[in-house]
């Protein structure tokens, strides 16, 4: 299994914009990733403009078939001029607790 923490910095007054479009590329994942086992957004508890994205995806496939869609795509094309900064973005394999 494959996790990713995506913390992404937004420019105030630009949260809700970007909360509507991570809800978007939510409900895809939701519908059309069966790879994708975890996508779920947060906000800072001391930031508002800070998100953070947990993702967990089944394999290196399912994370390549996310990163390479139509609608993630889409979403930093909505996104792009919302960002303050480079999104950071950590990859990590899970090594205890396989079967």
């Amino acid at each position: 299994m494959i996790t990713v923490v995506a913390t992404i910095k937004v420019q105030a007054g630009q949260e809700a914009k970007f909360r509507q479009e991570a809800e978007k590329m939510i409900a895809h994942v939701k519908a059309s990733e069966p790879g994708t086992l975890t996508y779920v957004l947060h906000v800072s508890n001391s930031d508002p403009t800070e998100f953070m994205f947990f993702e967990t995806y089944k394999d290196q496939e399912s994370l390549g078939a996310h990163g390479a869609s139509e609608p993630m795509r889409h979403f930093f094309g909505a996104v792009g001029g919302l960002i303050d900064g480079r999104p950071e973005i950590k990859m990590f394999t899970e090594i205890a607790g396989k079967k």
